[in-house]
């Protein structure tokens, strides 16, 4: 079985991130979206509306599992027996940013990482860029999937 870790916050989950796993989903048997728990990290949506907003969203893809877990990525992906890490990338700053990580990842416990380029559609969207939006009162329904309400 060829499984997949997703890993990160998805603090909210948007349609970069929809349009990475959809694209991601022919490679993989599963693809597994790993919400990182950082407690050192203040959040804007709680541990189960981020769950929640991904399992909604993926309610009809039986190929996709969400999770969540602390500690290091790499024992993770271990304990879910996984194949491949799956990461997107926007532009250059994340392409340096997630090469160092793979490359770390590669050397210290055999990882390989998948990178999928974000279409050109959805390269623009961030987590953060979302957040900015509603803690403004803007409009961010086109930047997310519909389930995602404040």
């Amino acid at each position: 079985m060829r499984r997949a870790v997703f890993p990160g916050s998805f603090d909210p989950i948007t349609n970069g991130h929809v349009d990475i796993i959809n694209r991601a989903l022919p490679l993989f048997d599963e693809i597994v979206i790993a919400i990182g728990i950082n407690t050192e990290k203040k959040y804007m949506f709680d541990l189960e509306h981020r769950k929640r907003f991904i399992e909604e969203t993926f309610a009809h893809e039986p190929k996709v599992v969400v999770d969540t877990y602390s500690g290091l990525t790499i024992d993770y992906f271990y304990e879910k027996q996984a194949n491949f890490l799956l990461r997107g990338l926007r532009n250059p700053a994340d392409f340096e940013f997630e090469k160092a990580i793979a490359h770390a990842n590669r050397f210290v416990a055999g990882i390989e990482t998948v990178f999928l380029l974000t279409s050109a559609s959805t390269s623009f969207i961030s987590s953060s860029i979302v957040r900015d939006f509603i803690k403004n009162n803007g409009d961010y329904s086109k930047l997310v999937p519909s389930v995602v309400k404040i």
